[in-house]
């Protein structure tokens, strides 16, 4: 293509039918400068005074939780939220006075510990986020300096009225109003793919007022101008404002705003002047504040904590009435002596008094809500914190999702949300960039009747794969499975018949050429040619666009040259058999939009015929087909069926030649049309395009795959046998989203679809008359009926005995009305009910408020997966956000929780580390909590049997170190490194996953089950160590048991007991655990020496016991013995017998492990089909249901389950 050193002399507006810059002032602009429209920008002024007045936000932005300033108060009150850390600050407070009963400092020595330990996770996870707002913020971009010169500034400098350029292939630094671009027309091509998930390009177009008189660095010094216009708002799709230069009032639209994060494509450079910067942006708009989350498991141990505040209470409540009782009635007794005088009532100013017993009760209550403390697990809350972030370093680490073509690892961003990953129901899926890799392949075609093309997709590599190597595709192709993958980008496509030049001996060469020549000219495509090798490479508006140009290139027509009115191209000729340069000129490009579905260009070849040439769906192209140009109708509708069960996007090409006459009278209408600045401006464009395109004549179909990210089908299908929801949300139209659907088998043929849209000739007529109130008042009612009737179908089917699949289909318009207040419900019922649901053409704002429905209306985990800024809202609205770090932006992986590199990497993610991850934390809380009532009950009952003094049956120390010490690092370890499954199991068995779902490892029966455990193992203690000491002499010199031994002994069970009982609960033993299980009762014995050796005045009623009393006596060492083994048989038996015939899921495959099945392909299958039903989606429910239709399935389970 022509270049000149400056601008691309282009003036592609001419050939387009948008508006252009040919702007008029409607209603929408006679709101500016009143309420939501007050903005005002100076441009090329942003330090001028009436500029700082206004007090804009500056471009710096932050998706980080904390700040400096807030972090110390905002992170305390995240860690006193937690009501356990809130009690034992209480408590910490209580032990500062005269009733506590024990030291200060055994008390608040480790609430400070278990806080700072949390705080400090806190500031590193965020610090995490802050070094990627750095990253984004000194992003540098070229800044007008006010002299004519553009000098590079950092992103988070920039002002509102700054001049800046963006080169090619760069992001907007802000919401910017065009000012020019290298081309003359001020023409720029934008991605918007981190706004709207959409690919192909958009076309904007800066004002004819400013693009005529800036085109160099230099045209900017002497820039002035003023822009009025809206607020700030989430709206992606309007902006009303006005221009005001040089006496001139020129009306703005959203044709001249360039929005942050979207991406220059195609254009060497533009100018822009900054409207919007930082939060005040429309894409940071469309996003929320950073929640803090907070896991289902964490919120229900929570209701676990007050349960346990209620018993601690109640324990002290009642304990206070007998100590009350026991202190009124304990008068002088005959001997001049009260009845308990070793506890000197005469010298208490409250306790023990029986003249004060009431309040002696009250003083007692308090102590004893101290005293039992231990009820709550003060290390619950640091272990947890401690395991999760050694959980998120192997996550971070695990190198099977590790994507090395781009150095990305695994990255969990925040360790608050590892066991949710265990108990996802529903996932919300982005699509492109998330599902797909965001590149087309050209890979089939049909031409004049014949299927072309022996590449498989990979939708049928998968089905073949686990279809003993039969395909989906037509028998009498030779289908060739190339794994060497495609050499050319774009182009995928197989076929001797038709490469390398062998389509001219073919029966229809004459079609197939013009089939060819329509691939090479009907597009928008502009060329680049390589000066050092000749290579022609294309930039176009689609990657749909890009691969048509690709695949006319390797048939043998090369599209070259784009000019002002020309398309150029080299063919093969049949004639003379050589290549030749043809030349057509350009007269107009119908563009392709969601309304008509189809694009067209009229041409004018070299031997001066007018040619209409147009591609588009198949739903639109077939009923413009002349009579006499169906003449491979049935065959290429044949063929385009077969490749849309093969996971393929088509197109329908189709041409006529048309009237000399009938072009002169188009072109004055269409030009009249195009320069039209009434309100129905749009209407008559398509009603002219309307009466062009027809009576065509067919010349067949193109079959393109939209390529999915590796492993995506097989990860869908994994997921899906797991008993996942898979829902997509995209802002793709909807026919794009269906293909996708299809490739990755969330939708199959039989499957019975229910799209819900508003393109009904009722509502299409109202908004050709422009009644707002009628046209809003009609489309709510149709999709309300339109969602009872698909309600109506999932009622027969389930009523019926065939349980057939649904998928529903909703596009954004339809999606407004069905979030309403009064009818989400209705809808969240309809697709609760459908095996897949696709929200199409779907805004941020929407995407967030259909998680949101989900998440709160089934009360289940739900997890969001997206890759760009028009999906943050979606990932924080959900219950765990999942961002792809991919090519494009980093929005969305600034906002996740967890960062991921491919799609496919969300199998292992959840399957694996998020089954272990639950299992492990549950498993860990219910240990705790099984621990602590064990030693608080033990507490109990030696108050009890001391008539409540409040006295503990431990030292102080031993109190506060209990949790700290003796018991937690063994927790610790199972949380950490617990395999109730391997890895290899939970791929080979899905079904597993659903013990997350449902929450089998963390309900209230396991829950109760465990303290129930700790109740028995408290009295088990107690009394086993009181009743075997009684009465025995502890020495030779007739010492007989006093607190002190009695509370060692007891304590020395209670360390082997617990570790013990850990080592009876893990499933998966390394050295880790046996260090820290056996590690952990050494260091109760060298501890007891050490602290026993110390000053009496520090070991108080601890020294030297161990050594002088303990260790010396046989019957200590026996009663340890006894007590351990006969606390622990009972959850052996049980155990046992729940193994043998009661097991859980994870059971249940440990036993096929231990039996030897797990190698049996036929058992592994049949236990399979327990996950696979009806409307389960996944190619293997794809296989499933073809079985069931050929009527073997019911057979085959049968035989099956028999077996079982």
């Amino acid at each position: 293509m022509t270049k000149c050193r400056g601008r691309r002399r282009l003036h592609l507006s001419n050939i387009y039918a948008f508006k252009g810059r040919k702007s008029s002032f409607q209603e929408d602009h006679s709101q500016i400068g009143g309420p939501g429209f007050s903005r005002v920008v100076y441009c090329n002024e942003p330090n001028s005074p009436a500029s700082e007045r206004r007090n804009y936000a500056g471009n710096y932005v932050r998706s980080t939780k904390y700040t400096a300033a807030s972090f110390i108060p905002k992170s305390l009150f995240e860690q006193f939220r937690r009501v356990a850390n809130f009690y034992f600050l209480v408590i910490g407070a209580l032990s500062l006075t005269s009733i506590s009963p024990y030291s200060p400092v055994s008390s608040l020595l480790p609430l400070a510990f278990v806080i700072a330990v949390s705080m400090v996770k806190e500031a590193i996870e965020d610090w995490g986020r802050k070094k990627q707002d750095i990253e984004v913020n000194n992003r540098k971009v070229k800044v007008h300096d006010g002299n004519g010169i553009f000098r590079q500034e950092e992103w988070r400098n920039l002002k509102v009225g700054d001049i800046v350029r963006v080169d090619k292939d760069e992001f907007f630094p802000a919401d910017l109003l065009l000012l020019s671009s290298s081309y003359e027309d001020a023409i720029c091509y934008v991605e918007t793919m981190n706004l709207d998930g959409e690919t192909n390009l958009k076309v904007k177009q800066g004002l004819e007022a400013t693009s005529s008189v800036l085109h160099e660095d230099s045209d900017f010094k002497e820039l002035k101008g003023v822009v009025r216009c809206e607020d700030p708002n989430a709206d992606l799709y309007t902006f009303v404002g006005t221009l005001h230069s040089e006496e001139q009032r020129l009306p703005l639209s959203i044709q001249q705003l360039l929005l942050r994060d979207s991406k220059l494509r195609n254009t060497e450079y533009v100018y822009g002047a900054v409207v919007f910067t930082g939060h005040d942006t429309k894409v940071i708009q469309n996003s929320t504040d950073p929640p803090s989350k907070r896991s289902r498991i964490e919120r229900k141990m929570d209701k676990i904590i007050y349960v346990m505040f209620g018993v601690v209470f109640l324990m002290s409540f009642i304990g206070s009435i007998v100590f009350g009782i026991e202190t009124r009635e304990d008068r002088v007794k005959s001997g001049g002596r009260t009845e308990r005088w070793y506890l000197k009532p005469d010298d208490a100013d409250i306790f023990f008094d029986p003249d004060r017993a009431f309040m002696a009760s009250v003083y007692h209550f308090f102590t004893a809500v101290m005293l039992y403390s231990n009820f709550i697990p003060i290390s619950l809350y640091v272990s947890i914190e401690i395991v999760k972030v050694l959980q998120s370093v192997f996550i971070n680490n695990d190198i099977l999702m590790y994507y090395e073509e781009n150095d990305k690892p695994a990255h969990a961003r925040t360790s608050n949300l590892n066991e949710e990953l265990g108990m996802v129901d529903t996932i919300l899926s982005d699509k492109t960039g998330t599902l797909t890799c965001n590149s087309m392949e050209f890979i089939k075609c049909s031409i004049a009747g014949t299927a072309y093309g022996r590449g498989i997709t990979e939708v049928e590599r998968s089905m073949a794969m686990r279809s003993n190597g039969s395909t989906l595709v037509g028998d009498e192709l030779d289908v060739v499975v190339d794994r060497s993958g495609p050499k050319i980008k774009g182009f995928n496509f197989e076929d001797e018949r038709v490469m390398k030049g062998n389509w001219v001996k073919q029966r229809d060469a004459v079609v197939l050429q013009k089939f060819f020549r329509l691939l090479a000219v009907c597009h928008t495509a502009i060329p680049e040619t390589d000066e050092a090798t000749g290579a022609v490479s294309y930039e176009a508006e689609s990657p749909d666009e890009a691969a048509f140009v690709v695949a006319a290139r390797e048939f043998g027509f090369e599209f070259f040259s784009r000019t002002q009115n020309g398309i150029s191209f080299r063919e093969l000729d049949l004639a003379s058999g050589k290549t030749v340069e043809r030349v057509y000129r350009l007269l107009n490009v119908l563009e392709f939009n969601s309304a008509r579905k189809r694009m067209s260009v009229i041409v004018r070849d070299e031997d001066g015929k007018l040619l209409l040439l147009s591609k588009g769906a198949d739903n639109v192209m077939f009923e413009r087909l002349a009579k006499n140009g169906r003449h491979f109708e049935e065959e290429t509708r044949k063929h385009v069926n077969e490749y849309a069960d093969a996971g393929l996007r088509t197109l329908i090409l189709a041409y006529r030649e048309v009237d000399e006459n009938e072009y002169i009278e188009f072109s004055k209408n269409f030009n009249e049309a195009k320069n039209s600045v009434t309100a129905d401006r749009e209407s008559l464009i398509d009603e002219i395009t309307e009466r062009m395109e027809r009576d065509l004549i067919l010349l067949g179909a193109t079959a393109v795959e939209d390529k999915l990210q590796n492993g995506v089908p097989d990860c869908i299908d994994k997921l899906a046998q797991a008993g996942i929801k898979i829902w997509v949300l995209t802002g793709d139209k909807m026919e794009t989203a269906i293909n996708i659907g299809f490739a990755c088998s969330l939708l199959r043929q039989e499957m019975k679809q229910i799209i819900i849209n508003l393109e009904t000739p009722h509502i299409k007529a109202l908004e050709k008359a422009g009644e707002k109130d009628a046209i809003e008042q009609a489309s709510r009612e149709s999709v309300v009926r339109q969602m009872e009737e698909g309600k109506a179908l999932l009622t027969a089917s389930s009523s019926s005995s065939s349980q057939e699949a649904f998928a529903l289909i909703i596009d954004g318009k339809s999606l407004t009305y069905a979030l309403e207040d009064d009818f989400k419900k209705k809808f969240l019922d309809l697709a609760t009910g459908c095996a897949s649901v696709i929200c199409c053409r779907s805004s941020p704002k929407q995407k967030a408020l259909v998680t949101r429905l989900v998440k709160s209306g089934t009360g289940k985990t739900t997890l969001a997966i997206g890759d760009g800024a028009n999906d943050v809202g979606m990932l924080q609205e959900a219950d765990i956000g999942v961002g792809i770090s991919g090519v494009e932006g980093m929005q969305a992986v600034m906002s996740s929780d967890i960062a991921i590199a491919q799609f496919r990497y969300l199998e292992r993610l959840l399957l694996v580390h998020g089954h272990w991850c639950y299992s492990r934390i549950s498993s860990m809380i219910c240990y705790f909590f099984y621990k602590n009532i064990t030693f608080g009950v033990t507490v109990f009952l030696y108050e009890a049997y001391t008539s409540f003094s409040a006295q503990p049956a431990y030292n102080d120390w031993f109190l506060s170190l209990f949790n700290v010490f003796f018991s937690s690092l063994p927790v610790i370890a199972l949380g950490v490194f617990d395999q109730d499954v391997s890895a290899r199991y939970c791929y080979k068995f899905p079904l597993l996953y659903q013990e997350g779902v449902n929450n089998l490892l963390f309900s209230w029966k396991r829950i109760i089950g465990w303290m129930f455990n700790g109740v028995f193992t408290a009295l088990a203690i107690f009394f086993l160590c009181k009743e075997s000491l009684k009465h025995q002499l502890y020495n030779p010199n007739g010492k007989t048991v006093g607190r002190e031994i009695l509370g060692g002994t007891m304590y020395t069970c209670l360390v082997w007991i617990v570790n013990l009982q850990m080592a009876l609960a893990i499933s998966y033993f390394t050295w880790v655990q046996h260090i820290v299980i056996w590690g952990s009762v050494a260091l109760w014995y060298i501890f007891l020496m050490i602290y026993g050796a110390m000053a009496p005045s520090f070991s108080t009623d601890a020294y030297k016991v161990f050594i002088e009393a303990l260790a010396p006596a046989p019957s200590y060492w026996l009663t340890t013995l006894f007590v351990m083994f006969f606390a622990l048989i009972p959850y052996f038996v049980f155990k046992s017998v729940q193994m043998r015939f009661f097991p859980g899921y994870h059971q249940m495959i440990q036993w096929i492990r231990y039996e030897g099945h797990s190698n049996d392909p036929e058992f592994v299958e049949m236990v399979r089909q327990r996950s696979i039903r009806p409307t389960t989606v996944g190619f293997t429910a794809r296989r499933a249901a073809s079985v069931r239709r050929s009527g073997r399935f019911h057979e085959q389970l049968n035989k099956n389950f028999i077996a079982f």
